[in-house]
């Protein structure tokens, strides 16, 4: 999977986070990185509240996410070099330096850049992808791949018996399909799409006589 950086630019006001947290989701969705979106969506209302809060509303400001590794990387660009982000040792119902705090509770790191025109505030997010073009990793996604790399050999797992399917058969086959929909969801594919896509097909298989003849109930 090919994750191109893409950046955005905006203006610094309230009413612009909701939209930003909406545009994180839909692009973390196509990247197959659902697993991460709530932590980006914090990390950028975070920062760019910070844009709001210590530079001004109004702030022409940019958001900018790429890969850096097996990491997601946000960036927020803003024009002023003076209003640094900073850690606070926060007292127990202090809000100062919330924001940051919260940030430094999620994400792998995080910095400030100092530019000649600009600073650039930035995060990193563990994404748990094995590696920057390829998906993240799970026990349902590796059996998956298992079964696509000896499907793809010619291979078949198991030569189809006479009798009726067991319990544990089937427990099997309804494992494998699972785990065919956690490969989907890695990719960024739409589940339920694809779910209509292979209930169509089946049904087609069967009005035109492709389908493999009913067998003996599963018990």
């Amino acid at each position: 999977m090919t994750r191109k950086p893409w950046d955005l630019d905006f203006t610094a006001e309230p009413t612009e986070v909701a939209a930003l947290r909406r545009i994180m989701r839909l692009h973390l969705g196509l990247w197959g990185l659902q697993e991460v979106v709530d932590d980006a969506q914090l990390c950028v209302s975070e920062l760019v509240s910070n844009v709001i809060k210590h530079v001004g509303p109004g702030t022409p400001a940019t958001l900018a996410v790429s890969m850096n590794g097996v990491h997601l990387r946000i960036e927020i660009h803003d024009p002023d070099t003076r209003a640094l982000p900073v850690l606070l040792d926060m007292n127990v119902g202090s809000e100062g330096g919330r924001g940051v705090s919260l940030i430094d509770a999620v994400a792998e790191r995080w910095g400030v850049q100092l530019r000649p025109d600009r600073k650039v505030a930035w995060c990193e997010l563990a994404t748990g992808l094995a590696s920057s073009d390829g998906h993240v990793e799970g026990p349902g996604v590796r059996r998956a791949e298992a079964l696509l790399r000896l499907s793809a050999e010619g291979k078949t797992l198991q030569r189809p018996g006479t009798g009726p399917v067991t319990a544990v058969a089937e427990d099997s086959v309804i494992t494998a399909i699972a785990d065919f929909l956690h490969w989907l969801r890695a990719h960024g594919c739409d589940v339920d799409e694809a779910l209509d896509r292979a209930q169509s097909r089946y049904e087609a298989e069967l009005r035109s006589g492709t389908a493999t003849e009913v067998g003996e109930p599963c018990r």
